[in-house]
């Protein structure tokens, strides 16, 4: 009984973090895309942000089709590699945020927002189901192959 309290707690676990960051991505993806023009919350609007980390504006539509893309890749069944690439590219972009916040002299309090979504995404990787994780860390994650056995060499 004890296993499957936990197993659910971590599937819901997992499930919350995955649409935070899933949410995120679609909702920054769409805002980097329109250059903030059609952002869901009342912000600084991105091009702003952008210029005062010292990017360029162009930044912005690579930014936000790989947010599309990685929030696609997080949803649909199977394609492990595809979502292990996902997570480290989102880990990528919140870190990113992060570091560049301080390097332009920004206060410690700027780098929550990112920080939080890191801590969301890096749950998310590490509570997902057995089915959607590469196995190569971890061997005995790998699905069973039948060993063939090469024919013996018999003596006359």
């Amino acid at each position: 009984m004890r296993t499957n309290v936990m197993g659910s707690w971590k599937a819901i676990c997992y499930w919350v973090a995955t649409f935070i960051t899933v949410l995120e991505l679609l909702a920054g993806g769409v805002a980097d895309l329109t250059h903030g023009k059609a952002a869901l919350v009342a912000s600084e609007p991105v091009t702003e942000v952008l210029a005062h980390l010292g990017y360029p504006v162009y930044l912005l539509t690579l930014l936000g089709v790989w947010k599309l893309l990685g929030a696609i890749a997080l949803l649909v069944p199977r394609f492990p590699r595809l979502k292990e690439w996902t997570y480290a590219g989102a880990l990528f972009d919140y870190t990113g945020a992060i570091v560049s916040s301080l390097m332009v002299g920004d206060s410690l309090a700027s780098t929550l927002p990112p920080l939080m979504l890191a801590i969301f995404a890096l749950a998310s990787w590490a509570l997902r189901p057995q089915s959607r994780m590469l196995g190569v860390l971890w061997p005995e994650n790998r699905p069973r192959r039948a060993s063939v056995s090469s024919p013996q060499p018999t003596m006359r």
